[in-house]
């Protein structure tokens, strides 16, 4: 099974390709755009009604571009890649304007997938949560993956 930090890398680099970045900070860019995009589910996930949230998005139901999720992912890249990076604004929105087609992008392959073995939802929700997908109680701590993860996240500049 493909994780979901696979899966985002993959579909940041298929939706961006149409962008002028410049050479010599396109993997910071890249990998800022991956790491908003899981560091927003991350925190969605540790929310209180945050698994519902990301459910409905990763399956459809609602609209990336509605998507609470995505509007914390555009928010996150913006403050902790665009602004750190220094990219002009027009740069910048133009990447921070991927973030909703990424997600749909997600959701797609997860919906047109999920049940024939490659992406399992449920697997994909567990690890957000901080589990993984040999692990299917809920006794893992949400808070300590949560922190780990983004502490990693924050690490990478």
């Amino acid at each position: 099974m493909a994780s979901i930090s696979d899966i985002i890398l993959q579909q940041v680099k298929a939706s961006a390709g149409n962008v002028s970045i410049p050479s010599n900070i396109k993997d910071k860019v890249m990998g800022g755009l991956s790491d908003s995009i899981l560091g927003s589910l991350t925190q969605t996930a540790t929310k209180s009604g945050g698994i519902e949230q990301i459910s409905q998005l990763l399956t459809g139901k609602t609209k990336a571009e509605s998507s609470p999720v995505t509007k914390l992912a555009t928010q996150l890249f913006t403050k902790n890649v665009s602004e750190k990076l220094g990219l002009n604004a027009n740069t910048g929105s133009a990447l921070s304007n991927l973030i909703p087609g990424v997600l749909g992008n997600i959701s797609g392959f997860i919906k047109d997938r999920d049940g024939d073995g490659d992406v399992d939802l449920n697997d994909i929700l567990l690890s957000l949560k901080g589990g993984n997908a040999s692990e299917k109680s809920s006794g893992s701590s949400i808070l300590s993956a949560a922190t780990g993860i983004l502490g990693g996240l924050l690490k990478k500049k």
